[in-house]
């Protein structure tokens, strides 16, 4: 069983993570820790974790699982740190959205520990202490990629833990993993970023028509855009190869498309704009989002 869990990195995830414990499994015990002293303040205040530490070593000790939640890039270092506090038998875990860098990582600072990397496909625009709730994933995909050889039993348990949270569990090949969500985040968000820094550099359009004349298309690009820069950067530079293999299938993609623009092929973009709603619907239908129109906001 599991009887604590130490969360290493308090913001989005891990506040989430603290929250939708105490909701939905109050028997485990938790600890929590964030290297800004204002994060653990805060989480102190907003209850994030029952003991709010002041040292990861502290969190970790007599610990059954560890979830570092902090950006991928600092995973290593997160876990040179607390090496020598660890139980032998813990289960080591994160939350990261790339996860052959994190378990190579993980796999070298721990190399005697039980490491079974995750990501709960989850999240908002928001970061920070104050951004986490307990619903965060409610009916959300958690994908697990344990190495080969990895303890079934303890893949089980940890399969149950984010099933407790009310997540949907998911094993998969973590190289695969990298190139699913190149296609399904981490691509999309470049492209946001990228469109709200090309707006932002227009000269022949003013930086304040651009926020005053946000039509729905760019006003959700922003959202997208508003991420927390510190985490979209180590993501990129950490699934680096599969993200260059589909933003070359996508700048070929854009390229047909600038083709069937300019030389007035209707039937190109009828095609493909009739199957991207389809996929739309397919996303509601699976649960993944709220059918009602503009994304359930209130005129």
């Amino acid at each position: 069983m599991i009887r604590k869990v130490a969360i290493i990195g308090l913001g989005l995830l891990g506040g989430s993570i603290g929250l939708a414990i105490r909701e939905h499994a109050p028997n485990i015990a938790t600890a929590g820790f964030d290297a800004d002293p204002e994060v653990r303040r805060k989480a102190q205040t907003l209850g994030l974790a029952q003991h709010i530490t002041h040292s990861s070593v502290e969190a970790v000790r007599d610990a059954d699982l560890v979830i570092l939640c902090v950006p991928v890039g600092a995973m290593e270092a997160a876990a040179l740190d607390i090496a020598d506090a660890l139980r032998p038998d813990a289960i080591i875990s994160d939350v990261g959205s790339s996860k052959q860098s994190v378990a190579e990582a993980l796999s070298k600072a721990l190399p005697n520990h039980t490491i079974i990397p995750a990501h709960p496909v989850a999240g908002t625009e928001q970061s920070g202490p104050e951004a986490g709730f307990a619903s965060l994933f409610a009916n959300r995909w958690c994908i697990l990629t344990p190495h080969g050889d990895a303890d079934a039993a303890k893949v089980a348990l940890l399969s149950d833990f984010w099933t407790q949270l009310g997540a949907r569990v998911e094993l998969m090949d973590a190289e695969h993993h990298d190139l699913v969500l190149a296609v399904t985040s981490h691509i999309p968000h470049l492209i946001a970023f990228t469109i709200v820094g090309t707006a932002s550099d227009l000269e022949e359009v003013t930086r304040s028509e651009v926020i005053k004349y946000s039509a729905g298309g760019f006003r959700d690009f922003t959202r997208i855009a508003a991420s927390d820069p510190v985490m979209w950067r180590d993501v990129f530079l950490n699934n680096k190869s599969a993200v260059l293999e589909m933003l070359g299938r996508f700048t070929e993609d854009l390229t047909a498309l600038q083709r069937a623009i300019r030389s007035g092929d209707g039937d190109t973009l009828h095609d493909l704009f009739s199957r991207t709603r389809a996929i739309r619907r397919e996303v509601v239908d699976q649960g993944q989002d709220d059918a009602a129109p503009d994304f359930g906001r209130d005129h």
